[in-house]
């Protein structure tokens, strides 16, 4: 099952507090469902607010996407970037963190080895254009080394999350639920009350339901999309780095910090989790398993 989608029907069937509203958008960017839940507020204007949101969604897609043309999707494509978009530069200065804080888990720059193992490439050639520290990225142009190749998928849905909910919260949606896939919230739900999150194993059995009153919780699950020869869709920097867990939700401020943790973790062993999370105020595990 999709993590995703069992997220969204997750919130989708709760019960609105007696006497709140509640509007709730539902759509696809990032090539998954994704949705937006606003308690408490007037409908008319909740519609309003959906239309500049999805339209500002529609941006982030032109930034990030590998669904579709994209400022990304020309990076990988020419090796290079002029004028890079301040969205793609803020997420890639946030990776290289997250990159330092796992000690090379998380690297973007695995996006070659991931089509290898999806198409059955040559996964040799493709490890050697894996690094990070190989980018050259400052606000004039992003650079690739030859024969690399860029994903934000473990970070710039949960950066879109973060974005929705800050122009939420400056509107004044006080109890409002945004899932991208990774999900962001901008405080407990109308009636005071915290969200409940249910997380899904990869069979879609419920593995814990989870509290939430603010900040954010991303879930990534190694089998939970398999690619080439039954290969799981995260695949680590280094050989012979492969998933150790089958769930990882991280619960963090942000939850573009909390969806490259819950990637990154995926490839680590728990006293190595431990030193990360010391470093990074406010993440905790919500599950490992």
């Amino acid at each position: 099952m999709n993590r995703r989608r069992f997220l969204s029907i997750a919130v989708a069937t709760l019960a609105t507090p007696r006497g709140a509203q509640a509007a709730v958008w539902e759509g696809r960017a990032f090539g998954a469902a994704v949705s937006m839940r606003l308690e408490g507020a007037d409908p008319a204007r909740a519609s309003l607010t959906f239309d500049r949101l999805v339209t500002e969604i529609e941006r982030m897609e032109q930034v990030f996407s590998l669904h579709r043309d994209s400022a990304l999707t020309r990076l990988n494509r020419d090796g290079r970037l002029a004028g890079p978009p301040p969205a793609l530069l803020e997420v890639l200065a946030l990776a290289r963190q997250v990159h330092d804080l796992t000690g090379g888990a998380f690297d973007p720059t695995v996006q070659p080895l991931w089509q290898a193992l999806a198409t059955g490439g040559d996964q040799q050639a493709a490890r050697s254009a894996i690094g990070l520290c190989r980018v050259q990225i400052d606000a004039r142009e992003i650079r690739l080394a030859p024969g690399q190749a860029l994903t934000l998928n473990g970070i710039a849905q949960g950066w879109a999350a973060d974005h929705i909910a800050a122009l939420l919260r400056a509107e004044g949606y006080g109890h409002a639920l945004i899932d991208m896939g990774e999900m962001a919230i901008t405080g407990p739900r109308a009636d005071r009350t915290p969200w409940r999150v249910t997380i899904a194993g990869t069979e879609g059995q419920v593995l814990r339901e989870f509290a939430l009153r603010g900040g954010a919780m991303a879930t990534s699950s190694p089998r939970g999309t398999l690619i080439g020869a039954g290969q799981p869709h995260i695949v680590g920097p280094r050989a012979p780095l492969r998933p150790r867990w089958q769930t990882v939700s991280v619960t963090a401020p942000h939850a573009a910090l909390a969806d490259a943790l819950s990637t990154a973790f995926c490839l680590m062993d728990r006293a190595s989790i431990t030193r990360t999370l010391a470093v990074c105020p406010g993440a905790e595990i919500a599950l490992l398993a």
